[in-house]
């Protein structure tokens, strides 16, 4: 079997009974073909939160295994039944998520809830484009533009058909993120770093009402896609649904490109990148605007998209500093963390950019 890129060693500290859930997978698995022997189990070093595991069965069968840190019973972030549903439910109607094997809330197991699922073969782009798939100016376009479907695709979708009704709270979404993440960054706040007063304030005076409540990923950055092996332009797969809930789909669409960093990007900016949206071809965050606003039918202005573009850099500060605050209070001692700092400053700069008055 080849290797599976982002696939390390498993961190001690993230060890678990391999042999008891590998038994417990044989019993309760709807197919427990091939899954008659221990696996090899590695671990993908992405992600923040929830634990990511490629259990790999001699009989060449693969599996993905999802847990909460530290053997914690699932409840709120670290909620391994709500993933497991929600990739359940949309399994026959979004045919991008991989599909669910079982969930076990058993903690004599492992400590905890986690549940298994079949690996989406294909490639993941991280932080640089892989060197060895090579990508047109050309391709990277049409991939921009199928990234685009697959998202308009995804808020298309009936959440009350396909059972998923009850995983919202209705109306004033839009309201709740506003509330939510300005006392977050209140409560995560350090003096060395800008207070977001006026940011908040004008969120708050200019915040629309929801256009829609649908599903909504929550998290849709480039590096949460599969792409086809076959052709790097196509969308097979969707991944790390710990966030998915019912929202307002261009709130989803705001957090997604305050992630997309483009290559006429100021240096400073360049600095943020997590995702190759700069690569030749890829389109600009304005052309993903228009792009998904035609295909959703949404009337969409610059100024109208000013909140929705706002709101997700300040969303992203807030993460950078919800980090950062563990490192000024001397909580962690990883020096990675102090560059959080500085990256919430630039986020600062660039939202004090969008509402001058004389912003595009």
């Amino acid at each position: 079997m080849s290797a599976v890129p982002g696939a390390r060693e498993v961190r001690e500290e993230d060890a678990f009974d391999v042999s008891a859930a590998a038994a417990w997978l044989r019993a309760n698995a709807e197919d427990p073909t091939g899954l008659e022997e221990d696996p090899e189990v590695r671990q993908f070093s992405g992600g923040a939160s929830n634990l990511t595991y490629l259990l790999r069965y001699p009989s060449g069968r693969d599996l993905i295994l999802r847990r909460a840190p530290g053997g914690t019973k699932a409840k709120g972030a670290h909620d391994m039944r709500r993933e497991f549903e929600i990739q359940s439910a949309l399994a026959p109607v979004f045919p991008y998520v991989a599909p669910m094997v079982a969930f076990c809330d058993d903690p004599s197991v492992l400590g905890g809830d986690f549940y298994a699922m079949g690996r989406i073969d294909g490639v993941i782009p991280r932080s640089t484009w892989p060197a060895d798939v090579p990508l047109s100016p050309g391709q990277a376009r049409q991939l921009c533009l199928n990234v685009v479907e697959v998202y308009a695709e995804l808020h298309s979708v009936d959440a009350e058909a396909a059972g998923l009704g009850h995983f919202g709270r209705g109306p004033g979404y839009v309201r709740r993120q506003v509330e939510g993440w300005s006392t977050r960054y209140r409560n995560a706040y350090t003096p060395d770093n800008p207070d977001f007063v006026e940011v908040m304030a004008w969120l708050d005076a200019h915040q629309p009402d929801d256009v829609a409540t649908c599903v909504i990923h929550n998290d849709f950055k480039i590096d949460n896609l599969v792409l086809s092996p076959d052709d790097p332009t196509q969308v097979v797969g969707v991944l790390d649904w710990e966030m998915a809930t019912l929202g307002d789909p261009l709130m989803d669409v705001g957090g997604a490109l305050a992630f997309w960093v483009q290559a006429d990007d100021s240096d400073e900016l360049q600095l943020t990148k997590r995702v190759p949206t700069d690569l030749p071809g890829m389109i600009t965050r304005e052309e993903f605007v228009q792009a998904y606003c035609e295909r959703m039918g949404f009337d969409m202005t610059p100024e109208r998209w000013r909140f929705y573009e706002v709101f997700g850099l300040f969303r992203n500060a807030v993460i950078a500093q919800q980090i950062y605050y563990r490192y000024f209070h001397g909580q962690t001692t990883n020096e990675m963390f102090a560059l959080f700092g500085p990256g919430v400053q630039i986020l600062d700069r660039r939202i004090a950019e969008l509402l001058k008055p004389d912003a595009p």
